[in-house]
Formats: structure tokens, sequence, C-alpha cells
């Protein structure tokens, strides 16, 4: 890890340079992919005409060869993976603008830039957070809008925090929960799904003892998109906007409930489990 104190370069200094252009990427927005998240979050139905927010992330997926994976699973470069030595990273959170949903059999195209980048001192060191900007687009309308933070850091992992809690979170009243029922199958399958190759989902062995989790992690994705589906399935609004923030790891093993509480035209929901409250949190917006 960079250190100013041990004579290492600070990580803006292999920052500095840094500028890369905007990438411009097509996929078609086809149906297998909607059928397949159907199943995967076991809904009775699923949407036939256009995608429900977030719902994108099924598409304009990267598959890296084999031999450009690092031993975590992530690929080793990218577009807007920053130049750090020994680079880690983690998935932060993101905001989303619905303007019109995707639709099912089009063309969609997606641009996406760096929109900024900041070095920050945390509690294990030197943290770069890069932001990244991408906007979907049906044809010449803008339908989606969406900025995702990621932190990176040099060196392994940092380990994750043991909860201090020792009594299970306080529960305040909601207006929506439902349980989100995990195992390894349904990790494994949205992995796939989103051709996320991170070894800490389905590696229980790597994600122990290289990594030092408690046991699989649960994508940050999948407890954003939980959210998402609670909210579209308890109410009829159409979302305007999405602000999502992902705070500690959920682990397979605890139980896990997505509550949320609406005021007006704001739903703020959360992801809970018996070790700690809000391990994710997002606020969705309804159009007045």
């Amino acid at each position: 890890m960079p250190d100013p104190d041990d004579g290492a370069p600070s990580l803006a200094t292999y920052l500095e340079q840094w500028q890369p252009g905007p990438i411009v990427t097509h996929d078609h927005i086809t149906e297998a992919p909607v059928l397949a998240l159907t199943a995967v979050l076991d809904l009775p139905d699923g949407p036939t005409t256009t995608l429900p927010p977030l719902w994108h992330w099924l598409y304009f997926l990267e598959w890296p060869a084999q031999s450009a994976l690092g031993a975590d699973g992530h690929p080793v470069s990218g577009t807007f993976m920053p130049p750090i030595p020994r680079r880690t990273r983690m998935f932060a959170g993101g905001r989303l603008q619905q303007h019109h949903a995707l639709r099912i059999g089009s063309e969609a195209t997606r641009t996406s830039s760096l929109v900024r980048v900041d070095v920050k001192n945390g509690s294990s060191g030197e943290l770069a957070f890069v932001t990244v900007r991408s906007e979907y687009a049906d044809g010449d309308r803008i339908c989606v809008v969406e900025e995702q933070d990621f932190v990176y850091r040099c060196g392994a992992p940092a380990r994750p925090k043991t909860p201090t809690e020792t009594a299970p979170p306080q529960r305040h009243p909601t207006d929506w929960h439902a349980p989100l029922v995990l195992d390894e199958t349904v990790l494994f399958r949205f992995s796939a799904l989103t051709a996320n190759s991170h070894r800490i989902h389905y590696d229980s062995t790597y994600a122990t003892q290289v990594e030092g989790h408690e046991a699989l992690v649960v994508h940050g994705p999948l407890l954003v998109l939980a959210m998402a589906e609670l909210a579209r399935h308890r109410s009829d609004r159409q979302v305007e906007s999405i602000a999502y923030r992902l705070k500690r790891p959920v682990y397979l093993g605890h139980s896990v409930e997505v509550s949320g509480i609406v005021t007006g035209d704001t739903a703020d929901l959360t992801i809970d489990t018996p070790v700690a409250a809000q391990h994710a949190a997002a606020t969705i917006h309804f159009r007045a």
C-alpha cells in the first residue's frame, strides 16, 4: 500500500496522466436474459415488453479471455480500471435516472465515460474513488443515465471488519418487507448471468482464506436489484431515479430481509440481516 511515510508513491502519482476516453458499445436487448433473471429471482412472471429499472445490467457484458483474468477472477485490465499496482476494487454504489424503459427486442447503445477520480485516505491507507457514467440509448432516445462508484486500493483486499453488534439490530416499522432467499446456486447463476467472475461469490475457499471473508459474499448488484424489485412489485408507480449505496458485505448463511418505508413520492429501502442493519440502502423517487 503506498504510504507517503514509507517513500512509496501516492496513488495520485499513478493517476495524474490517466484520462481514458469514452467508450461506445452496442447490444441487442434480447428476451433470453430477462427470462433467465426471472427464473433466478423466482418471479412468477417476467417483463414482456420493457426492462424494469436496473435490468439493463444483464446487457453490455464483457467476457475477456480466460488468460486476461487475475487470481481473483477479475479482468487484469480495462478501460476504466485505474493504473494502480496490485489493484483491488469494491463496488460502492451509484445513481440512476430512468427517463424511459429500454424496449425488449431493441438495438441499444451504451456510451460510457470517466466522470471523476479522487484519492482519499481511509483507515487502511489511500483509496482511489472512480466514478463512471453510462448513457443507454434506444435509437436517438436516451433512456437510462447511470453513474457507478468504484473504490480501488493497492495491495491485498482489505480484511472485512467484524460487525460490532452483539444483539440483533432494532427493527423499525416498515411499509414493505420481504425475505431474500439465497443459496450457492443463486449466487452461481447470478454470477453467470452478469458475467461476474469474482471468486468471492462462488469459491468459498478463496473467499475465506484469501480475502478473509466469513463466507461466500452476496453480489452487491443482486442486493440493489432486490431493493428495486421490492418497490416494483409493491407499487405500480413509475421510477424516476434510484440512488444506492453498498455499506458492508452480506454473507451467505445469514437470513436477509429487504425493507422499505414510503414517504410521498419516495421509498427508502434497506438490506438487513440479524448481524447488522443496512448492509445496503437505496432511495427511489417515483414520478409524481
